[in-house]
């Protein structure tokens, strides 16, 4: 069955996560790491599944080749973040330097990954249930 337009749309809500949000997910989340990026899970206590990435100079010098980077993988998140736990922030940090990303790849590994973390975090804190991970 085909989204419809609607669900595919992205505000901006659901990919911007704030400096808290990103302390938050860095101090208290959970990682996996995959052969391009490393993905950190930790529950925001919303309905929504929202997204940072953490792109630095260390993958690509020039800012025309890491944008590039970020939009691949804001629009990797798009495409799978129905099949992700609800109720979770997702940062992505690129950790191959030079990286091409391949949108099919990446999805792949993004839900892959965020399905780790997840599990990692609840292994972590087995008191929190897994009421969360409805999707």
């Amino acid at each position: 069955m085909q989204p419809s337009p609607t669900d595919l749309r992205f505000p901006l809500a659901r990919h911007r996560l704030n400096g808290a949000g990103f302390q938050r997910a860095y101090r208290h989340g959970r990682r996996a790491r995959g052969s391009s990026f490393t993905v950190v899970v930790h529950p925001n206590g919303l309905k929504v599944r929202r997204m940072g990435l953490s792109v630095g100079k260390r993958c690509w010098k020039s800012a025309v080749r890491r944008n590039r980077v970020r939009r691949v993988f804001r629009e990797a998140f798009r495409l799978v973040q129905a099949q992700l736990p609800q109720g979770i922030d997702v940062v992505l940090i690129a950790s191959t330097p030079r990286l091409e990303p391949d949108l099919h790849l990446i999805q792949s590994d993004l839900n892959k990954l965020g399905w780790k973390a997840w599990r990692r975090y609840h292994e972590a804190h087995p008191e929190l249930g897994s009421s969360e991970t409805d999707g």
